[in-house]
């Protein structure tokens, strides 16, 4: 016997590219916060994730040009952000950090706020950054 799992279409869903900048960062924030509160949903943790995946894909992933993209999808009571870019090359990962350091804590921050995270490779040439928090079911 055959199982085959698919996975489940999401309940809610809003993507946009956005110019892969400081000030396109700053408004994917902005725009997660007003889609997720649209949702009924408590925006607070995902700003937090969106701000740092969005300036990430905006200082080390970015190429002159290119937008990036951020996806937020509800599936029960999940809530997935991805951020893809145009640097596939650049794979983000945590670094140790020294308290006296201005920078390098977005990850850790990720996943403070996060359930779940990671990278996948594509579309060709970039990667998409995901992260998923649990919100329990969704509203009616």
């Amino acid at each position: 016997m055959n199982h085959i799992t698919q996975t489940p279409t999401p309940t809610r869903q809003f993507s946009v590219r956005i110019s892969s900048t400081r000030r396109g960062a700053r408004l994917a924030r902005r725009l997660a916060v007003r889609q997720i509160e649209s949702w009924g949903r408590e925006a607070e943790a995902a700003a937090q994730v969106v701000a740092e995946l969005a300036a990430n894909a905006a200082t080390h992933g970015r190429v002159p040009g290119r937008d990036f993209r951020m996806t937020l999808a509800e599936v029960g009571g999940t809530l997935r952000i991805e951020v893809t870019d145009t640097r596939g090359e650049r794979a983000p990962g945590r670094r140790d950090t020294d308290e006296e350091d201005e920078s390098g804590r977005g990850l850790l921050l990720v996943e403070t706020f996060a359930d779940r995270w990671g990278v996948v490779s594509g579309p060709a040439p970039g990667k998409t950054v995901w992260a998923e928090l649990d919100q329990g079911p969704p509203t009616p």
